[in-house]
């Protein structure tokens, strides 16, 4: 196995909540599991419907085994007191497939930009504390096309790398769909590859 592969990211498995007050302010931070940008939105409108006597429905999220899909935004707070220390607690945790939404109920006292900043920050902090952080494996899917004297050769490389098979279809020319952790790609496609007879697709 190639360990220079990261082929595992964290993220949330289930909803969680927590609240935080600071001179009459309430606020509601929700965490879920996401798998896109249009359901991160999803939820956050749906969180501003639930909410909808609230000042501010504030939130980050984070898409993407690479984590390179993210967004945040203030919501009418002061610029850069909500949205980015929010998304900066889902980098520290390393999380991704997360959003985020903080919901800000006034008390009437205003917290200045530092107290703003800790707020989100705390509450963000303590939604992912109250959550159930999860391992995932980054797999991929590869095509094997092959005749059906090289079907044991396949087995033997399905077994020795413990592969998942999604599908098979054994006749004179045979296919199976494999899932293959990312950090083993290489060495499975070469180790098919050297029957010459087996072609690959991933």
């Amino acid at each position: 196995m190639n360990n220079t592969i990261k082929d595992t990211y964290l993220t949330i498995k289930t909803q969680s909540q927590a609240v935080y007050k600071a001179k009459g302010s309430k606020f509601i931070a929700i965490a879920q599991h996401v798998e896109t940008a249009a359901q991160a939105m999803e939820f956050i409108e749906q969180q501003r419907k639930q909410y909808f006597d609230a000042r501010h429905a504030c939130y980050a999220y984070m898409i993407g085994s690479d984590r390179t899909e993210y967004r945040s935004n203030d919501d009418g707070e002061p610029s850069g007191t909500a949205g980015k220390p929010i998304l900066g607690q889902i980098n520290s945790a390393n999380l991704t497939n997360i959003v985020i939404v903080v919901i800000r109920y006034f008390g009437g006292t205003l917290l200045g930009t530092s107290g703003l900043i800790t707020a989100y920050k705390s509450s963000a902090a303590a939604a992912i504390q109250q959550a159930d952080v999860i391992e995932e494996i980054i797999e991929k899917n590869i095509t094997f096309t092959y005749s059906y004297q090289h079907i044991n050769t396949m087995m033997r490389i399905v077994k020795e790398y413990q592969l998942t098979i999604i599908e098979h279809q054994q006749y004179l020319n045979c296919t199976l769909i494999v899932k293959c952790r990312l950090s083993m790609l290489d060495s499975v496609v070469q180790r098919a590859l050297q029957t010459r007879q087996i072609s690959v697709k991933y």
